[in-house]
């Protein structure tokens, strides 16, 4: 089942509330709708996470948890699926969004070398900006979408999975009486 399998990688409330990052939350935390984890909360939240992992800034998490928090989704969950995009991931990701972004636009890709330079960062602004953040819009709402619906279809069918096979054990034991 979902539950059991999100649960084991989720950390438990008290790390959470005891974040420095999240405290700017305050009492807002003690809400304990967002420690539950149900299909309607982690679809939420899956939906939630995977939306702002595609953000391209480097606060990601505290936008993901500012939106969780009013949304009533679990929080936990939502902040630990903006990792998805995580410092091995990000570059192939970004790239697919500016190819995404460059062929929507109908722009030709441009070959780019990376510096960490305040120079280059406005430069590019400027040429290869426009397709990467149309690219990251588009990855961030349908990575999104897809992940809510996602994670609630197969919630939904895990639990019927699991009502199916109790009803055949229970047709075993039926006929075994």
């Amino acid at each position: 089942m979902p539950k059991k399998f999100i649960r084991r990688f989720l950390p438990d409330h008290k790390s959470v509330k005891e974040n420095k990052a999240l405290r700017v939350f305050g009492t807002l935390l003690h809400d304990p709708n967002l420690w539950h984890l149900n299909r309607k909360s982690a679809s939420g939240a899956f939906g939630i996470g995977l939306f702002f992992a595609f953000w391209p800034v480097p606060f990601q998490m505290w936008l993901s948890a500012a939106v969780a928090i009013p949304l009533r989704v679990n929080l936990p969950l939502s902040v630990a699926t903006c990792w998805i995009t995580n410092p091995f991931t990000m570059p192939p990701l970004f790239y697919a969004a500016y190819k995404i972004g460059a062929t929507v636009l109908g722009v030709q890709t441009k070959g780019f070398q990376f510096e960490l330079s305040w120079t280059w960062l406005m430069n590019s602004v400027s040429t290869i900006g426009p397709a990467f953040l149309l690219g990251c819009f588009i990855c961030s709402v349908i990575a999104g979408v897809a992940g809510y619906y996602g994670l609630n279809w197969t919630w939904r069918y895990s639990v019927r999975k699991s009502w199916q096979h109790r009803q055949r054990l229970r047709q075993i034991e039926k006929r075994a009486k």
